[in-house]
């Protein structure tokens, strides 16, 4: 920190940086409940179509892999996942 100019230092210690306790603004909580809905029956209509599809085993394999995949990504980014 002490390369850093007194306005740098001051960004680094503003309250919104440093974890205060007020609550950030997260926008439309209604427009997030709509695109869930529509994310929830384009993902059905996906794995329908998907287990319409498959006949193979080694076509099972790689979609579990892919679910997988996409599961450990979630995991991954998630907003309450605690640091090391």
């Amino acid at each position: 920190m002490s390369n850093m100019t007194v306005n740098q230092r001051n960004e680094m210690e503003r309250a919104t940086l440093a974890g205060s306790s007020e609550r950030i603004r997260r926008g439309s909580e209604r427009g997030a409940r709509v695109f869930n809905v529509f994310a929830l029956i384009i993902g059905a209509a996906l794995c329908v179509a998907a287990f319409s599809v498959i006949d193979g085993w080694a076509q099972w394999i790689v979609l579990g892999a892919i679910v997988a995949t996409v599961v450990g990504f979630m995991i991954a980014i998630s907003p309450n996942r605690k640091g090391w």
